[in-house]
């Protein structure tokens, strides 16, 4: 489990240019699948028969993309500006790694020498808009060579195990979920169950809006990541959840409401077999479960989640045995839903 997050976490897939997360997906899960295919919106879907045939009743989505920044402009001092692809804090962005375009050209994000910054700008956030990105170039044809206005970045950061079982890397929202829906894939399956790895989540659920229409599943379960706020300072209640406390079981998000009976189920499920588990203590976020649950005529849906602090951050962090967890209960899972 631990090998397969870090080589996903490695790859770019920025929302809408999944290709790489998608190619490395496509050839692990193709020697295991009955059907595999690639839809309209990139997403890839996978159908895998179990030991019961129960055709697309189950629907298992974790998302492939990750977010970014693209390229709005280029200088005429070879500077790029640019704009974030899905939610990124402008606080972490200075001085971050990137590489830019699918010739992933390495740069830097800049801002105004410090020197340069008044009194009162120390006590503000700095605009979007005040931000660049340095790659080198002389000047604007020598950028332009490299780059074109619509190319994505994504962040350049290392993947890392530290401290107590502990990982750090970018995109680990939501690769840990593409990593689980894999292991599972690899495996002998209770049930049938079609496989979503979700294009362009991070702006706005698109993939897995039209993954579900396709499927028109019964049942979902959405394998994500979520805010863990456990860090000096914030109050108990907007913690929202901790590391190393075990995958996030959520009754509701921003986005959507758990089906009461399979939220019921996987408590159950974490309480029977020893499987540390959590809910959300502060209501934060949303994932692909808003808009599987309200395709067409609605979708029983429920979410489980890694905790990850520092999440859309160049580096993010999650305990290893959370990840493990996930996996455990995800498994027990599908042999509940195969014996409904």
């Amino acid at each position: 489990m631990l090998t397969l997050v870090k080589e996903l976490c490695a790859l770019p897939g920025v929302s809408s240019f999944e290709e790489p997360v998608r190619a490395f997906l496509r050839a692990r899960a193709e020697p295991h699948a009955d059907q595999i295919r690639v839809d309209a919106l990139g997403n890839l879907i996978v159908f895998k028969r179990g030991k019961r045939s129960t055709g697309n009743k189950l629907l298992l989505c974790a998302h492939m993309d990750e977010v970014g920044l693209i390229v709005k402009q280029i200088t005429e001092d070879g500077y790029l500006k640019f704009d974030t692809v899905g939610g990124v804090d402008r606080r972490v962005l200075l001085g971050k790694r990137v590489l830019v375009g699918e010739r992933r050209i390495p740069g830097v994000v800049g801002l105004k020498a410090y020197h340069l910054v008044s009194e009162e700008e120390e006590k503000t956030v700095p605009k979007l808009s005040e931000f660049y990105l340095d790659i080198g170039a002389r000047d604007k044809e020598a950028a332009g060579a490299l780059v074109a206005p619509g190319d994505c970045a994504v962040f350049d950061s290392d993947v890392v195990e530290f401290g107590s079982g502990l990982i750090k890397a970018k995109a680990l929202d939501d690769r840990v979920g593409c990593a689980v829906l894999l292991k599972l894939l690899e495996e002998d399956l209770p049930l049938d169950c079609t496989f979503v790895f979700a294009a362009q989540e991070e702006v706005g659920n698109r993939g897995a809006f039209g993954a579900a229409f396709s499927v028109e599943p019964e049942i979902a379960l959405v394998l994500e990541t979520t805010t863990a706020a456990d860090l000096a300072g914030a109050p108990g209640h907007k913690q929202v959840c901790a590391l190393g406390k075990g995958p996030v079981v959520s009754y509701m998000d921003g986005g959507s409401v758990a089906d009461r009976p399979l939220y019921e189920l996987l408590r159950a499920l974490a309480g029977t077999h020893g499987i540390p588990w959590q809910t959300k203590h502060y209501l934060s976020g949303g994932n692909d479960a808003a808009a599987i649950q309200r395709t067409k005529a609605g979708v029983r849906t429920v979410v489980m989640s890694a905790p990850v602090r520092y999440l859309h951050a160049p580096s993010s962090v999650a305990a290893v045995r959370d990840l493990e967890h996930m996996l455990d209960l995800a498994r027990l899972f599908l042999d509940a839903v195969a014996a409904q």
